[in-house]
């Protein structure tokens, strides 16, 4: 089949889509924005096309009715034992790295010793992985250098006392090796990856066993299906870095614009919050970009000033929205500047304010900087779309929603739980445009 495909490459991270010869959204992947920017390419890409195969599972799946009602649950399963496979191997690929840097570090008579504490550390979190990936269990992360860099250090550190080396060492092998795996790509382990799922799942859901061959059959013929690239464009922060030539790029703007109304067709105002920059876009009916504006150099007021905030509360940034949203009172915050935001933060404490009510101004001034932003391109027409990273805040999303009202009144506000990756469905539409549009041109001509 026939794929077109779209990659946005941001300073956080790097996602995908694909979509078929109908524009259906077939795959989305994801995978954070590294130093070598073709292999965060290639990695967000084959996601999007993993992705894609569960949905044409789900498909062929739904035509036999061989699971009886069982499907999701199944098809759950399956892409858990899936996740479970792809680790596991990357797993035993840092254990081999991790030995390798040792080799060459200069721990002296210390080396047999912390090669010891690294076999043990990669066989506890080995015979943790399963519990990783098992139905319910939360991770904050899907990203491998995440999880495996949370377990390795939580272990690291315990083992490395039992044993009585250094924990240091452990630190200096994990950093020198971790960089060079999550750089690898491991798309020949796709096709054997699906089908040991396959038996785990099987072995985990054991009343699906009489059906196998039923299930079976249509599973290794969506595996078998060639899914054609067709047509690749490149967008986003880093698309200049992209290993695509000219014509398969495309900017950030016209792609957010354009993703936006692909998925509101009435959208007229989109705002973008991403890592790097803000960008207030104003799109015509046919999604064609009007006008718009974006933030100066500096950071302030987007996912990079979250993220630093979130390091001086010492919490995960997927936990700043949640506690904001706990706020009772109005704190001002005047700066948002990122180099001065943890001196305001620090002062605020110490006057005694919550930390709820800080983060709840924090979220207010990000969103008043935007809302200026917006100003400057245009204002904001109805209907108005909210894309970006974010745009999956819950405390960002309150203070836009209560200053839009307070500025404009009632709009219609679109938020979509899948709005990071609208800058790549954009950038799927114009490959899509590209043959299938331009192909139709053609026929009319001839």
């Amino acid at each position: 089949m026939r794929c077109f495909i779209g990659i946005d490459l941001g300073s956080t991270t790097t996602k995908a889509v694909v979509i078929d010869e109908n524009q259906n959204v077939i795959g989305r992947g994801i995978t954070n924005s590294r130093s070598n920017y073709d292999t965060a390419a290639a990695i967000a890409k084959q996601e999007a096309l993993v992705n894609g195969r569960f949905h044409l599972f789900r498909q062929a799946l739904a035509s036999t009715n061989a699971l009886n009602g069982q499907l999701e649950g199944f098809l759950a399963q399956l892409e858990r034992d899936f996740r479970a496979e792809q680790y596991l191997e990357q797993l035993v690929d840092l254990h081999e790295t991790c030995q390798r840097s040792l080799a060459s570090a200069k721990f002296g008579d210390d080396t047999k010793v912390v090669g010891e504490a690294l076999d043990e550390v990669f066989r506890r979190i080995t015979d943790e992985a399963p519990s990783l990936f098992a139905p319910g269990a939360k991770r904050k992360s899907d990203f491998f250098r995440d999880i495996a860099g949370s377990q390795y250090l939580a272990t690291g550190e315990t083992v490395a006392k039992e044993i009585g080396t250094r924990y240091d060492y452990l630190l200096n092998v994990f950093d020198r090796s971790i960089i060079e795996v999550e750089n690898r790509v491991y798309a020949e382990s796709i096709r054997r990856h699906l089908l040991a799922a396959l038996e785990r799942t099987f072995a985990a859901i054991p009343e699906t066993a009489s059906r196998r061959t039923q299930v079976e059959a249509p599973v290794k013929g969506v595996l078998d299906t060639e899914m054609e690239e067709t047509y690749v464009i490149g967008t986003g922060y880093g698309r200049a870095r992209l290993p695509f030539s000219k014509e398969h790029i495309r900017s950030e703007i016209l792609c957010h614009g354009l993703g936006a109304h692909v998925m509101y067709p009435n959208t007229a105002t989109v705002l973008d919050i991403g890592g790097q920059d803000t960008k207030a876009i104003q799109v015509d009916p046919a999604g064609i970009v009007e006008s718009f504006q974006m933030n100066d150099r500096c950071a302030a007021g987007c996912g990079r000033y979250l993220g630093y905030i979130a390091d001086e509360m010492n919490m995960g940034l997927h936990e700043l929205g949640p506690l904001a949203m706990k706020s009772t009172k109005t704190v001002r915050i005047n700066s948002t500047c990122t180099v001065f935001a943890g001196a305001e933060l620090r002062d605020r404490l110490a006057l005694g304010d919550k930390r709820e009510d800080i983060m709840a101004g924090l979220h207010r001034s990000i969103i008043l900087r935007a809302m200026s932003i917006l100003a400057r391109s245009g204002g904001i027409r109805n209907e108005f779309t909210f894309t970006g990273g974010v745009a999956k805040n819950e405390a960002a999303v309150k203070a836009l929603v209560e200053l839009v009202e307070e500025n404009y009144g009632k709009l219609t506000l679109n938020i979509n739980p899948d709005s990071i990756y609208t800058g790549a469905l954009g950038g799927a539409t114009f490959a899509w445009r590209a043959v299938v549009e331009e192909g139709k041109t053609a026929e009319a001509r001839a």
